[in-house]
């Protein structure tokens, strides 16, 4: 399917599919306070379960220092489960391993059954089989939790998938669905869509996981990930629908152009509906921060309209400006560090995708600057752990030798 079979894939289909609006079926695990706009849903296919289009990240918490800040943290989910948003995705790593423990402190305050909670087993750095049991257990653990409404083999790819096969991982998680502990089996992805299709082919998994945005599309192969879990009939979730926080940060030429499309809405409203535009998008995950981006989110997903046909086209032309300015495509979630050299990877790349997007060579110098002299780019001792370790598959040492250069100019 190419851009234009897209849109009109997209125009078609509109009616066709399947919102719930604001409803709350009876079937549908409802927040007990709901108040003031309401986050579409949608159902997921043949389960009687309906989901908020909108679900909750809790990758990017709010932080206190190496420590997620709890007040702000709290205020924000109370905010989202008011707004119908009471799907909240966690993983054993996040935050480093705080986020599952915050989310049993703050969910616990919600009756069980008004909240989708979803986890993730990271059995790609697996040693032994015993590995299964004692993460998951000590997941439910922190969850306070007897079970998982969605559950996922986390961060699948060609290595990790022949790691959780070998350690039996997905065997476990098959028997921990059939003793109930687990709800919904599925995976998160970050690999070729032929690996997709091999690991979605294995068995019937209720959903999966993918990065999917307007960046990824055409450029890192979304759309064809897309259709391999369209043809398998298997429910899409997405990931990384502004790449890091990216997509609602164009450049000034791009931005330029939405705005004389629409002048009240922002890029991050632009990039959310092209991902919910797709009709076998069921879920769309976002890692919000902060309040404003929180009730900004809400308004998106509130009373959800698809893309247009024009709106699509100006999306495009958006986006051809964006990708002049030659950015990384690095979407911060900063599974490449620690770096063994201590070289701060992800805010090195941020303060450089800064530059190309503003040209401001004061404020570059001066945060580059701030930054200590043995975690600067030109330490990089070209190890290339970094890469393998990367979800977008970045040539790190590369970029990095960009950044240095680009210091030493300025």
């Amino acid at each position: 399917m190419n851009r234009r079979d897209f849109l009109k894939a997209a125009a078609a289909t509109t009616a066709a599919i399947p919102f719930l609006g604001n409803a709350n079926p009876a079937f549908s695990k409802q927040s007990h306070m709901s108040e003031g706009p309401q986050v579409s849903r949608r159902e997921l296919p043949n389960t009687g379960i309906s989901l908020p289009l909108l679900g909750y990240g809790m990758m990017r918490l709010p932080t206190a220092g190496n420590k997620i800040d709890y007040e702000k943290g709290r205020a924000l989910v109370h905010r989202a489960m008011k707004a119908g948003i009471n799907y909240f995705d966690t993983a054993y790593m996040y935050h480093g391993g705080q986020s599952e423990k915050f989310c049993g402190d703050i969910l616990s305050e919600f009756p069980r059954d008004s909240y989708y909670l979803a986890s993730k087993l990271p059995c790609g750095g697996f040693k032994s089989e015993a590995d299964n049991e004692r993460v998951f257990n000590d997941q439910l653990q922190k969850c306070k939790t007897d079970y998982f409404d969605f559950y996922l083999l986390h961060n699948m790819n060609n290595w990790a998938w022949k790691n959780a096969l070998e350690k039996k991982s997905v065997d476990f998680l098959i028997k921990m669905q059939e003793q109930g502990k687990i709800r919904k089996l599925g995976f998160s992805f970050h690999d070729t869509y032929q690996v997709l299709e091999k690991i979605a082919s294995y068995r019937k998994w209720d959903f999966t996981l993918i990065q999917l945005n307007v960046l990824d599309w055409d450029t890192y192969f979304a759309k064809e990930q897309y259709e391999v879990l369209t043809k398998l009939n298997i429910p899409v979730f997405v990931m990384e629908p502004l790449r890091g926080g990216r997509l609602a940060r164009l450049t000034p030429e791009a931005t330029n152009i939405l705005k004389a499309a629409n002048p009240n809405a922002s890029c991050a409203n632009w990039a959310f509906r092209f991902v919910a535009s797709l009709p076998n998008v069921k879920l769309v995950l976002s890692g919000m921060t902060h309040m404003e981006h929180l009730v900004e989110n809400i308004d998106t997903f509130n009373n959800f309209k698809p893309l247009d046909e024009n709106e699509q086209k100006t999306l495009k032309l958006a986006m051809e400006a964006y990708f002049k300015r030659g950015v990384i495509p690095c979407t911060n979630c900063k599974y490449c560090v620690p770096c063994p050299a201590e070289i701060d990877i992800p805010r090195l790349l941020t303060i450089y995708n800064e530059y190309q997007m503003n040209k401001n060579k004061g404020q570059f110098k001066s945060t580059y600057g701030n930054i200590k002299p043995d975690s600067r780019a030109d330490q990089c001792e070209e190890c290339d752990k970094c890469i393998k370790k990367c979800p977008q598959k970045i040539n790190i040492p590369e970029e990095l030798k960009k950044v240095a250069e680009l210091y030493k100019t300025i």
